[in-house]
């Protein structure tokens, strides 16, 4: 079982390197969780969606971990480490993106999060070592520009909630620095264990916070709920989550998050098709900028 060191030799492989079947596999589910998700919250507040949907999502990891075998003893320092990047990668970048979710389309959720490989790049030099070349620097002007393209396209149209926006954003902070921690981290605990602890962790940090926020009497079992809190459990916190830390543990943090420049248009094809949601024409204009800072930065 491979080990979830956070700061890879580089004669490992680069997401590049991995099947292109598991790469593929990866960006779908990716993209495809934030119109899932929003079906989910037409019928459950967030923090409660998502607290639930960690807690048992970590808990069929690790219980296959341990069947498996693959359960280390660890360190003190490796469950602080677990734990924080959990709290990060899953508690504060979804808790915040989802309840920014509620007052905007899936498909713009997904575009501002894509941006998450344009931050890690300005700051995985100072943090990781990682040179920010000029290359790089063209990169991230040029993707930021084309989310400034959207942002501007979708706000002053009126078609979403600048305060849901602001969750969003806050959201991809989270999510850059959780990548960051998890890079700069080391443990020796296997992939499913890692992955499995970080779960827990999310779903531990978010559940007193929905319970004391958010009503139990708001969550309403019907159909499209329950196919898209499965959806949300097993093909996107037990397949996507261990599939993006698989590559991590593989590649330098700018070369991962490389992956990311097919979330855009994923994105809004997502939500266009399974939610109906609109995508204005300078959607798409603002789109090829973002894939190409992305791909300057990563190549």
């Amino acid at each position: 079982m491979p080990t979830a060191r956070l700061t890879p030799s580089r004669a490992a492989t680069s997401p590049l390197g991995a099947t292109p079947l598991l790469i593929a596999l990866f960006c779908v589910l990716w993209s495809s969780a934030f119109a899932a998700g929003k079906i989910a919250l037409a019928e459950c507040p967030p923090l409660l969606l998502l607290s639930i949907r960690f807690l048992i999502a970590g808990a069929i990891i690790l219980g296959l971990c341990a069947a498996l075998g693959g359960f280390r003893r660890l360190a003190a320092r490796e469950w602080a480490a677990l734990i924080l990047a959990g709290a990060l990668n899953n508690g504060l970048y979804l808790g915040l993106s989802f309840t920014g979710m509620t007052t905007v389309s899936s498909g713009f959720t997904a575009v501002i999060i894509s941006a998450n490989p344009l931050l890690t790049a300005l700051v995985a030099g100072p943090v990781l070592g990682e040179r920010l070349t000029l290359r790089k620097l063209a990169g991230l002007l040029l993707g930021m520009a084309g989310v400034a393209i959207v942002l501007r396209s979708r706000l002053g149209s009126g078609h979403e909630s600048l305060v849901g926006t602001l969750f969003v954003v806050g959201g991809l902070f989270a999510l850059t620095a959780g990548t960051l921690v998890y890079k700069r981290l080391r443990t020796s605990a296997g992939l499913w264990q890692a992955s499995g602890i970080q779960c827990l962790a999310g779903g531990v940090v978010l559940f007193p916070v929905a319970l004391a926020t958010e009503p139990l009497s708001a969550i309403h079992v019907t159909g499209p709920f329950l196919w898209a809190f499965a959806y949300l459990v097993v093909a996107v916190s037990i397949g996507g989550y261990s599939l993006w830390y698989f590559i991590l543990n593989r590649s330098s943090a700018t070369e991962a998050t490389a992956l990311h420049f097919l979330m855009p248009p994923l994105g809004l094809f997502f939500g266009w098709v399974v939610l109906g949601e609109h995508v204005p024409p300078l959607d798409f204009l603002g789109v090829v900028p973002i894939a190409a800072g992305i791909w300057l930065v990563t190549r």
